[in-house]
Parts: structure tokens; C-alpha cells; sequence
């Protein structure tokens, strides 16, 4: 800070040196980066039960304006018109009740997003301590999101709460969820259609079809009970409103009334094919993640394949693949296998021994047998038996003067 005079004698402002705002590190600000779902999901659920309050407000305000009209527009007794301003009073206080129960809910999940800012803040003021525990945290939140979308709901519950982190994860969100799921396994979309009821405007936006699959789902349960005629009337109601966006599949789901469930004809026996319930199952969860920002994966497996795209090479599917390698394991390379191989322009060489990286510093030497392990590997171990080293996988000594150099070109 400077206080020059000018050459008037007049003093020449202050001016004073601001800070440079500080700057997330890479590292960081690529963290950031892949939070979306975390804040998308509260903020989802809130918009949700927002619009769920306006309906409930819209309907029982026209409901009492409307019966407040009718008793206007009625000769009624004074006894009749106190029974009908007691009963629109009930309404109104039934509203209360149910907007306060509402209020607490949206208070909840504000909470739930503040609780989230906060958490991803720790990485903008903290060191690398906090930056750890930050890091321990995700860990938990990803192993929670895997055991949610596993079914493994009391096992989540437990992990959130010795993790005290119920506020960062998506529990009662995966928890409705799981009504739908457990509904559709039992051949009934009730539950599925109350779903599609609350988020009508949202899977409309989309283009959703879900609720079509759904109805042609209850269309088909009905021919396969032989009730045809309640068939008929059901695809009126709800099939028909389909037919200018899905007629293919609509006119295929309406052949089913000629050929029955016993039919053998591939095109329509796969309609009464139990697999359908799953398919269904499949497509709920789908447009349930698409819904609230989620990853259609779990965040598990992402992250796994995020690693598993810098390890995956040929050699990894050999029988002489090295059991320290994860992708000797299946499950990994299940998990692998829709990635590409990685490249590898120049060849590394790791220790049997300390798993320690081979180079200039830390050259390969070879042992008469053939076997390479680390310079700093077998000097050690001379070091400890008097100059005498041993193969760990073959068993074979000889003196550390007899070793050879590798060279790595």
C-alpha cells in the first residue's frame, strides 16, 4: 500500500493490493467434476415434493371454492349450511395438516443440500488432511450407492450411520424405489403406475414409455387370464391414448386376443414370457436414475473401470498371468470387458519381490535360472545371508556375484 503525493500537493488515493483468489488444484476441481448426481438427487426430491404440495393446494382450494359456491348458489337451513361450511372447514384443516407434514420434508432435503455444499466445500478450505478425509468419505458414499442399487439396504443403512454421513447419501430415495421393485417381481404394477403418477410431467419431458410398457403389461395378465373382455375395455381406457405414438407395438399387444398365451408364434409368445417382468424391472431402474442425475452404473463400477482401462493389456488374459494382477480375478474381468486394451508405448518392468518399479536406478538383474527380480531386491537379501541369494519362486541359490545385468531397451 502507497500514499504518493501528486504535483499539486494533493495526496494520491490509497490503494490497496488484494489477494488473488485462491484456486482449486487440478486434482480437485476434477473431483468436482463428477458430483453431479450428488447434488442432483436432493435437489430432484425437493422439486418433487414442491410439486406434489401445489397439486394437493390447487385441488383442495378449487374443491372449497366450489362448495362454498354451491351453498351460495343453495337455499339451505341454517342447520344445513353450518354442516356444510364444518365439512369445508375439515377439508381445509386436512390441507394444513398435510402441508405441515410437506413443509418438514422439503425442510429435510434443504437440509440434506446444505449438508452436501458443505461436504464438497471441505476440499476448497482444507489441507491435505481434510482432503483425506474427504476421500475416505467418498469411498464410504460410493459403497453405499453400490449396496443400495445391490438391494443391500439394511447393510447401507449401517454403513451410513457408522459413517454419520445419512445427509450425503440416498437412502430414502432408493427405499421408495425398492417398493416399485418388489411390486413389479410380484407381477403387479400398482406401485409402478403410482410412480409414473408423480412424475408424469418429468417422463413425459423425456419421452418416457414406461408407463405404455406398463399398461401393455396389465393388457397382457388379462388375456392370459382369459378375460377378454375386460382386455377389450382396459386397452380403451389406457391403450388407446398410445396408439398415435406406439401403434406397432399396440396393434401387436392387440393380437394377443386372437392367439392366447398357449400360442407357439415367436412374435407373440414373447409377450407372455415371464423375462417381461424383469425387462420391466430393468427399464423402472433405468428411467428412476435417469430421473434423478444418476449414473445408470453404480459409481463402483465406473471407478473400477476407470482403473482396469490402465491395466487391461492381452497378456492379462494368459494362463500365465500373475495372480497380483486384478484382472487374473474374473469378476474384474467381467467388469473389463467392454473396454479397449490400453497402449503401452514402452515396456515396465515391476519386482516380483518389493513390487517396486525396475529402471536405471533400480536395474533388473537376472539369476542363473532365468528368473529377474530387482537389483535393491537382491542386494538386500545378500545383505542378510552372507552374500547368498535365493529364486522365491524356484527355490534355486547362488551367489550374488553370479547375477547378470538386464538391460531395458
Amino acid at each position: 500500500m502507497e500514499n504518493n503525493a501528486v504535483s499539486n500537493g494533493t495526496p494520491a488515493p490509497v490503494v490497496v493490493a488484494t489477494a488473488p483468489a485462491v484456486r482449486l488444484n487440478d486434482s480437485v476441481a476434477e473431483s468436482l467434476k463428477l458430483e453431479h448426481q450428488f447434488m442432483k438427487a436432493p435437489y430432484e426430491h425437493l422439486k418433487k415434493s414442491m410439486r406434489a404440495s401445489h397439486r394437493l393446494v390447487e385441488k383442495e382450494v378449487n374443491a372449497v371454492v366450489a362448495g362454498v359456491a354451491e351453498a351460495v348458489a343453495k337455499d339451505f337451513t341454517k342447520e344445513e349450511a353450518v354442516q356444510h361450511l364444518t365439512t369445508l372447514v375439515s377439508r381445509l384443516q386436512g390441507l394444513k395438516r398435510k402441508l405441515d407434514e410437506s413443509t418438514k420434508t422439503e425442510q429435510m432435503e434443504v437440509q440434506r443440500s446444505r449438508a452436501r455444499l458443505d461436504h464438497l466445500q471441505m476440499l476448497d478450505v482444507g489441507g491435505k488432511e481434510s482432503q483425506q478425509r474427504w476421500n475416505n468419505i467418498r469411498v464410504d458414499r460410493i459403497l453405499v450407492d453400490y449396496m443400495l442399487r445391490s438391494s443391500y439396504y439394511e447393510t447401507a443403512m449401517k454403513l451410513a450411520e457408522s459413517s454419520n454421513m445419512q445427509d450425503l447419501v440416498d437412502i430414502d430415495i432408493f427405499l421408495d424405489a425398492k417398493k416399485v421393485v418388489e411390486s413389479l417381481r410380484n407381477w403387479d404394477c400398482s406401485e409402478a403406475l403410482v410412480w409414473c403418477a408423480e412424475n408424469k410431467s418429468k417422463l413425459k419431458k423425456s419421452k418416457s414409455k414406461f408407463e405404455f410398457k406398463l399398461r401393455i403389461q396389465e393388457f397382457i395378465e388379462l388375456v392370459r387370464a382369459e378375460h377378454m373382455m375386460e382386455a377389450i375395455a382396459y386397452a380403451r381406457k389406457y391403450l388407446a391414448p398410445w396408439g398415435s405414438t406406439n401403434m406397432k407395438e399396440l396393434q401387436q399387444a392387440m393380437a394377443t386376443l386372437a392367439f392366447k398365451s398357449t400360442t407357439e408364434c415367436p412374435g407373440y409368445k414373447v409377450l407372455f414370457d415371464a423375462n417381461q417382468w424383469d425387462i420391466l424391472i430393468q427399464h423402472f431402474k433405468q428411467e428412476f436414475c435417469k430421473l434423478y442425475g444418476m449414473t445408470l452404473e453404480p459409481l463402483l463400477n465406473i471407478y473400477l473401470q476407470a482403473g482396469l482401462s490402465a491395466l487391461k493389456t492381452p497378456f492379462c488374459y494368459e494362463e500365465n498371468c500373475t495372480k497380483e494382477d486384478p484382472l487374473s480375478q474374473e469378476t474384474f474381468r467381467q467388469l473389463a470387458a467392454p473396454l479397449p486394451f490400453s497402449k503401452h508405448i514402452h515396456s515396465k518392468l515391476v519386482c516380483y519381490i518389493t513390487k517396486e518399479l525396475m529402471d536405471e536406478d533400480n536395474p533388473p538383474m537376472v539369476l542363473p535360472n532365468g528368473y529377474v527380480y530387482s537389483k535393491k531386491a537382491l542386494e538386500d537379501m545378500a545383505k542378510r545371508n552372507n552374500g547368498v541369494v535365493t529364486c522365491p519362486r524356484s527355490g534355486y541359490v547362488c551367489n550374488f556375484i553370479d547375477l547378470a545385468k538386464a538391460y531395458i531397451s
